[in-house]
């Protein structure tokens, strides 16, 4: 009897990188000898937003969330003896992605390799960043200008490399409901399409239409987003026919990679989560026909910390179970013809275009971010009600939530720890570098670099020449903010309360008394310290702190604690939250109450969010921290509570 043909599996990948680009290369190494067939590249914070380890905002984040590359030395170390040739490299690099993709490049020549061979893709969507992830530099549209200066570049000198991967992912963790992340996620595609039809030959632009690629996300619901990977598919290959005129079929595929949804991880009961992400990844592979081309599993864990490799080889088992113990790729689509898909598909559909043509009505995506903000905001802030009020279910959070200990959980070991000496290793192999490289070719490539940016040439050259000259990420980065600017993303949090006051009548009364003995309205100054993008849960408080009829001072991400603690003066603030989602809230929040005590302001209290362990909670209220709240404190409105009775002059005279 024959064996049945089957499809090729899609790329099993693992999103990675900590530390340093040695440590970051040996996991590497060991996960590609498990079997894995593509790398996702992590990086830090500072890299991602353009700064050197050394920075002032770099301090506590460097290693924490990927791994540190500030030169051709560390990119270098980071992929030793792994032939950049051979591999299908995944770099998540958005404001800074023409400067990462040269030093790759430049690597990639060290290495002997072929440029025109690597394969592989940057993320390369800044549009997004301003949304939800805000890993920003500068304004919109320079920033789209050089988004579509690495897709000009790669058309000509790296033919099989992916130049954008239009990232709806983190639209969905800001809340996104599926139909604003299709019209989102679309409407950003198009931008980029139309800006670079002006930068390619008119009979190669429907290639280059073909070489967009995606990167979305896979949530719970996953019969829905199924519906929603189809909706794409099919709405990709309408747009690319009608806008674009795209008539070979291939060049309007929708090729897409995936990471399931982190968001719905949950701290209690995490073990649950081997479940979440087992039905997530079937939601982007049981449809052929829409089924992903790179599939990245987040760890089951990671909602309590940095996962270990064993944690992270658990996942791509599951990967490797799926493809090649069942019979998934032997069949056709199982979906085609079915009335229920086929009427999920066509709403979702329908939401999208309606979506997408208010977003044209404004001129687009780049001049409707306030708008998509806004409405992001809003739909996170009914998904969170939805689980405060049990209309959502979500197993060992608001039902069910009694259980058995974990042994998975238990030991001192059961999360990676990220290396305390990792910074302090960066920053003298950084002073090293600076003082080895020669200078004057240093000075050489920085001046064109500047000059290629004013004039409008395509900036991969000269960043490919910065690249090999030793350049570091912050001094490319700060050419390109002299040249363009910075800029600060809309919050997204109105100042004007919401509709949804609902159940709120009790606390915005305990507002109102405890505002009265104050002599003043509550003021609470929501800040985020440091270079954590991930804004969602201070938005969250924020706006429910406004609802609940609090003053609130919430001014976005990217805060030194210097300037929170001015904040805090210019606005005589009463409370301060402190949001840090990147680990690095031992240094952040130390630095902020230090800097409180140096002002004279040691009676303000300060609280604090983010994904704090226990043992880390524990010292954060040693050094004063009022209380700390992490991902499992799903009850805003106890928060909100808390707040109120930590401020009340009534409570505090008792």
């Amino acid at each position: 009897m024959s064996q049945p043909q089957k499809d090729r599996p899609w790329l099993f990948r693992t999103y990675a990188g900590h530390s340093t680009a040695k440590a970051s290369n040996a996991l590497y190494r060991g996960n590609l000898a498990k079997g894995q067939t593509g790398l996702s590249v992590a990086f830090d914070l500072p890299t991602q937003t353009g700064y050197d380890s050394d920075y002032i905002l770099a301090k506590g984040e460097v290693g924490k969330v990927g791994v540190p590359v500030s030169h051709m030395g560390d990119m270098r170390a980071l992929f030793k003896d792994i032939p950049l040739e051979q591999m299908n490299t995944s770099m998540t690099i958005n404001a800074t992605a023409p400067w990462l993709l040269s030093l790759y490049i430049a690597v990639a020549e060290e290495q002997g390799a072929d440029v025109t061979a690597l394969q592989g893709t940057v993320q390369n969507d800044i549009i997004k960043e301003y949304l939800s992830r805000g890993t920003y530099i500068c304004p919109p549209e320079p920033s789209l200008r050089m988004i579509t200066d690495v897709a000009a570049y790669t058309r000509q000198h790296l033919p099989k490399w992916n130049p954008m991967n239009v990232c709806s992912y983190h639209l969905q963790e800001a809340g996104a409901t599926p139909e604003e992340e299709l019209a989102f996620a679309l409407a950003t595609a198009t931008a980029v399409l139309d800006d670079l039809r002006g930068k390619v030959p008119a009979e190669n632009f429907p290639e280059m239409v073909g070489r967009i690629s995606f990167f979305v996300n896979a949530g719970i619901r996953f019969v829905t987003e199924l519906c929603k990977m189809r909706a794409f598919v099919e709405l990709w290959d309408e747009i690319c026919a009608t806008r674009y005129g795209v008539e070979d079929a291939k060049y309007r595929r929708f090729r897409y990679g995936v990471q399931v949804n982190s968001l719905g991880l949950t701290e209690q009961q995490p073990e649950n989560n081997v479940y979440r992400i087992l039905l997530e990844t079937l939601a982007v592979t049981l449809s052929k026909n829409a089924r992903a081309r790179a599939v990245q599993l987040p760890a089951w864990n990671e909602a309590l910390g940095l996962p270990r490799p064993w944690d992270q080889q658990w996942s791509l088992r599951m990967q490797q179970i799926l493809a090649y113990e069942t019979d998934l790729l032997e069949f056709d689509d199982l979906f085609d013809g079915n009335p229920a898909i086929d009427r999920k598909v066509n709403a979702l559909k329908e939401g999208a275009r309606a979506e997408l043509a208010q977003i044209d009505g404004m001129g687009g995506a780049v001049k409707a971010i306030a708008y998509m903000k806004g409405r992001l905001v809003e739909s996170n802030a009914a998904r969170i009600a939805g689980i405060e009020n049990g209309t959502t279910t979500v197993v060992g959070v608001n039902k069910w939530t009694t259980g058995e200990p974990s042994p998975l959980t238990a030991g001192d070991d059961a999360i990676m720890v990220a290396d305390k000496d990792a910074e302090a290793d960066q920053l003298r192999r950084l002073a090293q570098w600076k003082r080895d490289r020669n200078g004057a070719d240093v000075v050489t490539a920085l001046k064109d670099l500047a000059a290629a940016a004013k004039d409008g040439t395509n900036i991969m050259v000269p960043s490919i020449a910065c690249a090999r000259a030793g350049v570091t990420t912050g001094e490319w980065a700060d050419v390109i903010r002299s040249a363009f600017g910075q800029y600060r993303a809309p919050t997204g949090v109105s100042k004007n309360p919401s509709n949804r006051t609902e159940g709120l009548d009790e606390l915005r009364e305990q507002v109102d008394l405890v505002s009265h003995a104050l002599g003043r309205r509550l003021k609470f100054l929501v800040g985020k310290p440091g270079l954590d993008g991930h804004s969602n849960g201070a938005e969250q408080i924020a706006a429910r702190a406004r609802d609940c009829g609090m003053d609130i001072a919430y001014e976005g991400i990217r805060l030194t604690p210097q300037e929170i603690v001015d904040a805090a003066v210019a606005d005589d603030a009463h409370v301060i939250g402190l949001s840090i989602l990147s680990g690095s809230h031992i240094p952040l929040i130390a630095d902020v109450i230090a800097k409180l005590k140096e002002a004279g302001l040691s009676h303000i209290p300060v609280i604090a969010g983010g994904i704090i362990p226990e043992d880390d909670a524990a010292r954060l209220r040693e050094m004063g921290v009022a209380a700390v709240y992490t991902p499992k404190d799903f009850e805003l409105n106890k928060i909100m509570g808390d707040i109120i009775t930590l401020v009340d002059p009534r409570k505090l005279a008792e």
